[in-house]
């Protein structure tokens, strides 16, 4: 037996409909991970599902039944409502729904908490790399990377004061790029997020939840190398926990 769950966001973002329906359909790469949806009503959606709303560019909903790789779940349903901010702009309604099975106050947490950054990546991508294309690259810690406290060593890692807070510019350290400046857009206990010229970071303390550290990478440069990326940021990762 599950328990249903709804985990509901509205905000305002300053890019046209157009723009977030791109965003959100063919532009994952650019702020989530890459996914793919084929363009009509009853047409297929990620993990498995279908498209149970295709109404560009105001409406979006997909929906999964015993989502493939999602652990613990057998629903699971994104609708984004998407509609022209008086003065220019949008204005975003975003629904995650389904049922959880299992530990449901966990897993509720850790969706909820990871909605609130996935969101604020989104409209980091609208703002600082709107329309463009991006290479895609992801981590997972190793199995010690669950352990309590262990995503403080990511912030060590990266070089960045502890009392430094959204917001600030911070010079870092990246594997394979070496020391960059970057802007600390996001911050808390359990994620951080940086931005640089030509690329977001985010680092998914997800030992809060029962699993390990995580990281994704969204490079926009032109010399871009999604498979060097992954591979330096897993020797990153396995070392910080080895």
């Amino acid at each position: 037996m599950g328990s249903e769950f709804e985990i509901v966001r509205e905000f305002e973002v300053a890019a046209s409909p157009e723009r977030v329906w791109a965003a959100v359909t063919t532009g994952t790469a650019g702020w989530l991970w890459p996914m793919e949806y084929e363009p009509r009503e009853g047409g297929a959606a990620p993990f498995g599902g279908t498209v149970t709303a295709w109404d560009p560019p105001h409406r979006l909903t997909g929906r999964v039944e015993d989502a493939e790789g999602a652990d613990g779940q057998t629903l699971n349903q994104l609708d984004h409502l998407i509609e022209p901010r008086e003065g220019g702009g949008s204005w975003v309604r975003y629904v995650h729904s389904g049922v959880f099975v299992d530990d449901w106050d966990d897993q509720f947490d850790g969706a909820d908490q990871h909605t609130d950054f996935y969101l604020h990546t989104l409209r980091q991508y609208l703002e600082h790399f709107p329309g463009r294309a991006a290479a895609f690259a992801e981590a997972h810690g190793p199995e010690a990377s669950r352990a309590k406290g262990a995503f403080d060593a990511v912030g060590r890692a990266l070089g960045l004061e502890e009392g430094a807070s959204e917001g600030a510019r911070v010079r870092v350290g990246l594997p394979g790029a070496g020391e960059a400046d970057a802007v600390l857009d996001y911050r808390n206990e359990n994620f951080i997020g940086l931005r640089t010229g030509d690329a977001l970071y985010r680092f998914f303390g997800r030992n809060a939840f029962g699993a390990p550290v995580g990281l994704t990478v969204h490079l926009f440069g032109p010399d871009a190398d999604q498979e060097r990326d992954q591979r330096v940021w897993q020797d990153w990762l396995n070392g910080l926990y080895g």
